[in-house]
């Protein structure tokens, strides 16, 4: 796949992920209609594990194993799954959907930070780093702070709490989860299961409350679970793995724009034209970020495929010389004897670069 189609897909993915994700908001205020906070939780993270395990094993793949891996899971659970869940849920009891899914925009900034503290954001480009502020601002341009207090200014601080949380988790899952082996289907199965454990721990505190089920709230719950959470959580592991931590937490920044317009068309929640400017500021920063994210992958796929000789060490193409031996430069003696001639094609293929040169 050439770096063009493989931008193209890229960006397909974000921008399915984009929406799902942004209408998570409006399918919990439907489901809190009938269903506790916490039933939410468990019903999504219950009902999307169930989604993902089944389709672990019909692609022919297995669940993780070994005590390691598992605990590293579980930690990613909890702060991707259980508490941001949670907290969402019950700041939406508070919070317009429209609302939370801005507060949830806040993950990038908090990925950066976490990046920029542990050592894994090195070298944040100028471009990219105008996406990213210009994102924020236009975040703050619809949330308008200024305007929120009292109960909403609670259930706001759950959400960003939530949002925050799903930046720990997604920083953890890229340095213990992903690129190790294990197949990302299997790995979003394992943590949406380890998830519903979690979850039901905690049940007695807050969700065995009595519960007013009608076919809105039993749809909101099925959609969620299954579109919101099993597949959109699937989506993010990829990214992660494929694009990094930070690069899946940008598309936090898309979720203004869909969760304000599906919370106006469906909920009759306001729309102004601050808002408006706020979402045109927004998609302007994801384009920034998205741009250079694509040129950062499509570089690394040229490194990677000019980095393997024809006998199969690293190297300039084509000539066999490993990484140790500077362009131009001789290898040691040692390691190519005078008395041994050089093969033929190696001795072409390096006249030819020379010439070329």
């Amino acid at each position: 796949m050439n770096s063009g189609t493989r931008s193209l897909w890229g960006g397909l993915r974000v921008a399915v992920l984009a929406l799902l994700w942004g209408s998570t908001f409006l399918w919990i205020e439907l489901a809190l209609r009938g269903l506790s906070p916490l039933q939410v939780t468990f019903v999504r993270c219950a009902l999307g594990a169930l989604v993902l395990v089944v389709a672990c094993y019909a692609t022919g793949h297995r669940m993780p194993r070994g005590m390691t891996v598992w605990r590293h899971i579980a930690v990613a659970a909890f702060f991707c799954n259980a508490l941001p869940f949670a907290l969402f849920s019950l700041g939406q009891q508070t919070v317009e959907s429209g609302l939370a899914g801005v507060l949830n925009a806040t993950t990038p900034l908090w990925s950066i930070a976490l990046g920029l503290a542990l050592g894994s954001e090195r070298g944040l480009r100028p471009v990219r780093l105008a996406g990213l502020l210009l994102g924020f601002t236009g975040t703050i341009v619809i949330f308008a702070p200024w305007q929120t207090t009292g109960a909403t200014g609670w259930g706001a601080l759950a959400i960003l709490g939530a949002a925050a949380s799903y930046a720990v988790a997604f920083t953890y899952m890229g340095r213990t989860l992903v690129r190790r082996g294990t197949p990302t289907i299997s790995l979003s199965a394992a943590q949406l299961v380890a998830a519903s454990g979690l979850t039901a721990v905690a049940m007695p505190v807050g969700g065995l409350e009595s519960i007013d089920v009608g076919p809105a709230v039993v749809t909101a719950a099925v959609v969620l679970s299954v579109f919101c959470t099993a597949i959109t959580f699937h989506l993010t592991y990829r990214i992660i793995n494929d694009e990094g931590a930070t690069n899946a937490a940008v598309v936090g920044y898309l979720l203004p724009v869909v969760s304000v317009l599906l919370g106006a068309v469906v909920l009759g929640e306001s729309l102004s034209v601050r808002v408006v400017l706020g979402m045109v500021v927004v998609l302007v920063g994801v384009g920034l970020t998205r741009r250079k994210a694509a040129v950062a992958v499509a570089s690394a796929s040229a490194s990677a495929s000019v980095s393997v000789s024809g006998d199969g060490e690293r190297g300039e193409p084509g000539t066999g010389r490993p990484d140790s031996v500077e362009p131009g430069s001789e290898a040691p003696a040692t390691e190519k004897p005078a008395s041994v001639e050089p093969a033929r094609g190696d001795t072409a293929r390096r006249t030819l670069l020379e010439n070329a040169r």
